[in-house]
């Protein structure tokens, strides 16, 4: 089935781009979440009147997610205390709500929780790259560094069963 995007989709294509994809994909998901509508003659018509608005559009918005990077980028790294054990691993973890009220504390910029992408789990103290999507087109990448603002000694049932 034939769609047009009005909003950009994941690994599918980006706003007012005529795309292909299976029948029940687009009838049970995309033109439910008015992430599409069916190529009509009518539906194509009005995309190619309304292609250059889109385009202005998308333009304008990669030139925020670009100056959004530049902003982030000049952070350099975003120091962050917790607290740990003996070992060094946290007790918790810090979330991307964490990171992303940390980023809005520093360079004023709101970013989705959803948008910031970790390697791995922030449950340590060490240094860690968080990357940022931004647009479908722009990611940012920062460093995290984490460290213990208080080291909370280890009690492990050896030692208590030492202790009895």
């Amino acid at each position: 089935m034939q769609v047009i995007l009005k909003k950009d989709v994941q690994n599918i294509g980006e706003v007012g781009d005529l795309v292909n994809v299976k029948d029940g994909y687009a009838r049970n998901y995309l033109i439910p979440n008015s992430l599409a509508e069916i190529a009509t003659a009518g539906a194509l018509a009005q995309r190619e009147r309304n292609i250059a608005r889109i385009k202005a559009k998308a333009e304008k918005l990669h030139q925020e997610a670009l100056a959004s990077k530049e902003e982030i980028e000049k952070i350099g790294t975003i120091e962050l205390s917790a607290k740990a054990g003996e070992s060094g691993k946290l007790f918790g973890t810090i979330t991307t709500k964490k990171l992303s009220e940390e980023l809005l504390a520093k360079c004023g910029l709101a970013i989705d929780k959803k948008t910031i992408i970790l390697d791995s789990p922030i449950n340590h103290v060490g240094e860690f790259l968080m990357t940022i999507k931004l647009s479908s087109k722009v990611k940012a990448q920062l460093n995290v560094k984490v460290s213990a603002s208080e080291t909370i000694k280890e009690v492990f049932e050896e030692e208590v069963a030492e202790e009895a």
